[in-house]
């Protein structure tokens, strides 16, 4: 079965939240959104590609940084409404220049810092 993006449920904006999934530590590396366009660029292409809302325009990660994400697997949840995209990342994948932007816990009530920035 051919995979058609337009299966997909987005949101009112268009846009469908994909989650970055480390393809070798299985660490979750961060949450963007993509829209149709973005999805199948990144079929195509194999380089990660999201949909920046703030700019309102096409990101491929990694593309000024050089912290890019290539894509080993894309994988629709159960409601079709939410992507998981399994990627071998360079370097960190938050703009913090940390490894994820999942850097902070809650524990007891008090949030910890697990990580501090890349060197």
């Amino acid at each position: 079965m051919t995979f058609d993006p337009s299966t997909l449920v987005y949101n009112d904006a268009g846009l469908i939240p994909a989650i970055a999934q480390d393809a070798d530590s299985h660490e979750v590396l961060m949450m963007a959104w993509m829209n149709a366009e973005a999805v199948e660029q990144t079929l195509t292409s194999g380089k990660v590609t999201y949909w920046s809302r703030s700019r309102q325009a096409f990101w491929v990660k990694g593309e000024s940084s050089g912290h890019t994400q290539t894509l080993v697997s894309m994988r629709v949840d159960c409601d079709r409404d939410c992507l998981l995209v399994i990627v071998r990342q360079e370097g960190p994948a938050c703009h913090t220049n940390r490894r994820t932007c999942f850097y902070t816990a809650v524990e007891s009530g008090d949030e910890v810092e697990l990580m501090s920035p890349m060197a």
